[in-house]
């Protein structure tokens, strides 16, 4: 098939993004991931599924089947913007690499008319989908959440031990990675946590950056238009006192750290 007409499912395009790689970036979100991380703040990313969802009131229908070439003609509306600042397209979700097939393909398709690619990450599938996806990525934006196996299993419902080897192969690659740490209270918030985290990362063959991404509750209210628990209800967001202390255990390890990313 030819990589224009593959088709996948997405819930969002979000354009003039500047928070998800360098330069300005249009964000397809893509529906579908292995994880059931409690703080997510993109549930109705989670299930492959269309479904409704509750917004100000109104029915939603979250999802839709798109093809390559549907998606790229609004990514290129956006080139002038993208070479002016260095940025490009960003895959998000969801997990993107839980649609490998459409991940490539529009990945590719974006670096055969020059437009620079990234992909939001936690990297939680067979080895052989990270090996198949990375040659079309130029920045890998990877989640490292925990480093205790256990840990992350009660908080995101698998445990990390694909997630720290895959680590290990996109550093070997040719992509730019960074490694992000969604910061959550009561689950790594603890400067001893951080500090494991910056260690495993300084073991990653050209890693030189982590950024710190502080808790929030911007997504709670899709909980509700989805009919589902917020588990983390009750749980206050960090101060930025604390914030700028789990940095300076970043920077400490010889990481060039920043909170936010």
């Amino acid at each position: 098939m030819n990589n224009l007409d593959v088709k996948g499912r997405i819930f969002d395009i979000q354009k003039f993004s500047i928070h998800d790689g360098p330069g300005i970036r249009t964000i397809v979100f893509l529906k579908g991931c292995i994880f059931r991380c409690q703080w997510c703040c993109n549930p109705e990313s989670q299930n492959f599924d269309i479904e409704n969802m509750v917004v100000a009131g109104k029915n939603k229908v979250i999802g839709q089947d798109i093809t390559v070439r549907e998606v790229l003609e609004k990514i290129k509306q956006d080139r002038p913007y993208y070479k002016r600042s260095g940025g490009g397209i960003t895959l998000s979700g969801g997990e993107c690499m839980c649609q490998p097939e459409f991940a490539k393909a529009l990945l590719h398709e974006c670096k055969e008319i020059g437009i620079s690619t990234a992909i939001e990450t936690t990297a939680g599938v067979d080895s052989d989908i990270v090996r198949y996806i990375i040659p079309e990525v130029d920045t890998v934006l990877m989640d490292i959440k925990h480093i205790s196996s256990e840990k992350h299993e009660k908080f995101t419902g698998r445990d990390n031990k694909t997630i720290l080897e895959n680590a290990k192969i996109i550093a070997e690659s040719d992509s730019d990675l960074i490694i992000r740490v969604p910061v959550i209270p009561t689950f790594n918030h603890t400067a001893e946590e951080i500090r494991d985290i910056a260690r495993f990362a300084k073991t990653l063959k050209g890693v030189t950056k982590l950024h710190l991404l502080p808790y929030h509750r911007m997504g709670q209210d899709k909980y509700t238009g989805l009919n589902r628990p917020y588990i983390l209800e009750g749980i206050s967001t960090l101060s930025s006192e604390h914030m700028d202390m789990l940095l300076e255990v970043v920077l400490k390890e010889g990481l060039k750290g920043q909170i936010g990313g």
